[in-house]
């Protein structure tokens, strides 16, 4: 087992990578050796296979799910919304407890409570037991997420940090990739129990080899506020549903009065954390331009990725004149080669700046997304597909540069608070941007595919924006912590 790591002086390298300047030994962290690196961030991957999995492979059970439970339809989306609402209002919680208990501590527990969600998931008889069960899997979810990052970051040494980054975001992009075949698959020759029973093995093994496998990182010595995570939990479950309810007309004043009401408790919340030396809120985090500039980029890049994924199965079935097989066929090669970016271009954030990257990323998501909306309906399968692998190609080049930058941007000692407004930035991007195509659905059915994928286009140039504004900042020496470290 690694021993404890001392906190030291946090010191920017230049490449946006915080490491501790002065430890007792004088050395600076160098991550774990091998191969208990190794058997740590398959740990961490197991962990986050399952939580990314759950969030979406349910999707395609809830038919099964309502018939088998005799639940009517319209509740039955409740499984999912369930698991989605609480993972968020979960996340910056279980983040600051992480900083304050020790990220393997958080992590070890969240595993134990999704592989408990999964097993009671896997024996409901009614609905209410289901949902409940998954609301209980999010509590897991969202502490194996909450300190994903966290620990990745003490698993490299600063020199691979970007590898380990591009790794994490190659297996969350196989994840969505394969998540739905894989839940048809299981469904195919089980009933729909057997999509939460499936991680019941894969728990109890994460379980076994992490208590000896992951980093330990020392408790800081704080009380947890407790005030401050149910009035988060409060702010962050009334945006989540006022988002939704404006997408759905008859729901349309609540939808708008409860993001008002966010608002304004968000407010409240934000002042109670400042002054405070590590909020929940990771608002003191916010002083880094560099965070500030990350954390809004990511925010425009999985907004622009909802925004898109939910309007093209419509686009290329209504308007296009595609199959449902062809559909799923043609769609393929953006999470495909987000996927083989993803750990190419982390490779690649360990040497040339994020803001760089992360930009032209985004400028090729741009300009795939403006591709596609302007097909017509003569356009040929190789039209369509390689306009999706430039979207994938370009959010791949994204994604690792701008986590790299958004974690390195911030001392070690709140690895956590960083971690978690990763995610949560994540999930509130994507729940926005799913909000908004219902909207426009709402509006103006007949265009509202092609008009989702131009609204994706504006926001993913907006995003290019914000990442490119850091050069302002000098170009960072990307390589200057490579070259005053020794390669672990």
């Amino acid at each position: 087992m690694a021993p404890p790591i001392p906190w030291g002086i946090s010191a920017n390298t230049g490449n946006g990578e915080n490491t501790p300047a002065a430890y007792p030994s004088m050395q600076p962290y160098q991550g774990l050796p091998r191969p208990q690196r190794t058997w740590a961030i398959l740990t961490v991957f197991c962990g986050l296979v399952m939580a990314v999995l759950d969030g979406s492979i349910a999707n395609i059970a809830l038919p099964s799910i309502s018939r088998e439970l005799h639940a009517d339809p319209a509740r039955t989306i409740w499984v999912v919304n369930a698991y989605q609402l609480t993972v968020t209002v979960c996340l910056l919680p279980l983040s600051s407890l992480g900083d304050i208990l020790g990220y393997k501590r958080v992590y070890r527990v969240g595993l134990a409570t999704f592989l408990a969600g999964s097993v009671l998931c896997a024996l409901s008889v009614n609905l209410p037991m289901l949902v409940a069960a998954r609301v209980l899997q999010g509590v897991g979810g969202a502490g194996i997420m909450s300190v994903n990052t966290a620990l990745i970051r003490f698993i490299y040494p600063p020199t691979k940090l970007g590898r380990g980054i591009g790794l994490n975001a190659l297996v969350v992009g196989v994840t969505i990739a394969v998540g739905p075949s894989l839940g048809a698959l299981i469904l195919a020759i089980g009933s729909w129990p057997w999509l939460f029973a499936v991680n019941i093995p894969v728990a109890i093994f994460a379980l076994a080899i992490s208590r000896g496998a992951l980093p330990e990182t020392p408790a800081q010595p704080r009380e947890f506020d407790y005030p401050s995570a149910a009035l988060s939990a409060v702010v962050f479950g009334l945006f989540i549903l006022g988002v939704d309810g404006l997408g759905h007309a008859p729901l349309r004043l609540a939808g708008a009065s409860g993001l008002v009401l966010a608002v304004v408790l968000g407010w409240l919340l934000v002042r109670r954390q400042h002054g405070k030396p590590a909020p929940l809120v990771p608002v003191d985090l916010f002083a880094s331009r560099a965070f500030t500039l990350a954390v809004g980029t990511s925010f425009c890049s999985f907004m622009t990725q909802m925004l898109a994924f939910v309007a093209l199965p419509f686009y290329l079935e209504y308007q296009l004149g595609r199959s449902l097989q062809e559909t799923g066929l043609l769609i393929t090669p953006w999470p495909l080669m987000v996927a083989v970016m993803a750990a190419v271009s982390g490779r690649l954030s360990d040497r040339y700046p994020a803001s760089i990257l992360a930009g032209a990323g985004l400028v090729m998501l741009t300009a795939g997304l403006i591709g596609l909306a302007v097909l017509g309906k003569d356009a040929s399968s190789f039209d369509i597909a390689w306009r999706m692998a430039l979207c994938g190609l370009g959010f791949g080049f994204f994604q690792s540069p701008n986590n790299r930058a958004m974690i390195g941007a911030t001392p070690r000692e709140r690895s956590g608070g960083a971690s978690g407004a990763q995610a949560t930035t994540r999930l509130l991007g994507q729940t926005t941007g799913t909000a908004v195509v219902a909207l426009l659905f709402s509006l103006d059915r007949s265009g509202a595919a092609r008009l989702a994928l131009y609204v994706a286009a504006t926001v993913a140039f907006a995003g290019a924006v914000i990442s490119l504004s850091r050069l302002r900042d000098g170009r960072p020496a990307a390589s200057s912590s490579a070259a005053a470290e020794p390669d672990a």
